[in-house]
């Protein structure tokens, strides 16, 4: 009888202002059959240090925002007084 936890990002999305989405499944496997799964969801801003994230969404993150796309998404942000 062998439990294995797996985790991994099984969903990345970028949405149109430069925010990637991330989404982390949890498993849990007993002999082969998935006992239960469960999902954590965070947000990589454009900006925001993203050296920790997983492998492929550091490589989104780097294609996706670029200086062009940090200074406006900072600069929609400001302009909302957030």
């Amino acid at each position: 009888m062998a439990l294995e936890k797996i985790v991994a990002v099984d969903k990345i999305e970028v949405v149109e202002n430069g925010v990637v989405q991330v989404r982390t499944a949890t498993k849990f496997i007993e002999d082969g059959k998935e006992l239960n799964r469960a999902f954590h969801r965070h947000v990589v801003v454009p900006g925001a240090d993203y050296s920790n994230e997983d492998s492929k969404v550091q490589a989104i993150c780097s294609a996706v925002q670029t200086p062009e796309v940090v200074a406006t998404y900072q600069a929609a942000i400001a302009a909302k007084g957030i």
